[in-house]
């Protein structure tokens, strides 16, 4: 069975009552789930396989009075037993197609300058920026990303 990739909307909440372990960093909240998923700020796009969410991404779309509005990506979390495979890739991409949606002309994410995965991760999807080899001593890297 393929695995699916799939941004969620109201009603699609209780697709997080089944998640594989080390997915999220705590247990679904059903309440904070059907909020998050109601909102149209808010987004997130899970990979689901055999009906349990073995990745997910989650991002936030805003915008200012002088700026276009831009995806903020909060979290990228695949679950051990499926990485590798393009899943990170896969529901990034989904949420960049929701920017692109809402009028976003870019998108962002920061990371830990010691997570490695994350790091190529992101540089696969075409994030530039990341390491600032001029800034050493920064422990938190910046990816943007052209939409």
């Amino acid at each position: 069975m393929a695995i699916e990739i799939k941004v969620l909307r109201r009603g699609d909440e209780g697709i997080l009552a089944n998640v594989a372990p080390e997915v999220f960093d705590n247990p679904i909240d059903p309440d904070l789930a059907r909020e998050f998923v109601s909102d149209p700020r808010h987004h997130i796009a899970v990979a689901i396989d055999g009906g349990v969410v073995v990745g997910f991404a989650s991002a936030v779309h805003y915008f200012h009075p002088d700026k276009r509005p831009e995806l903020w990506i909060n979290e990228v979390a695949v679950a051990p037993t499926h990485q590798r495979r393009g899943l990170g890739k896969g529901v990034m991409r989904a949420l960049f197609d929701v920017g692109k949606a809402h009028g976003c002309t870019g998108a962002w994410v920061l990371t830990d300058r010691g997570n490695a995965a994350a790091m190529a991760l992101y540089a696969s999807v075409g994030g530039t920026g990341g390491a600032d080899e001029s800034a050493p001593e920064a422990a938190t890297l910046g990816y943007s990303f052209a939409l």
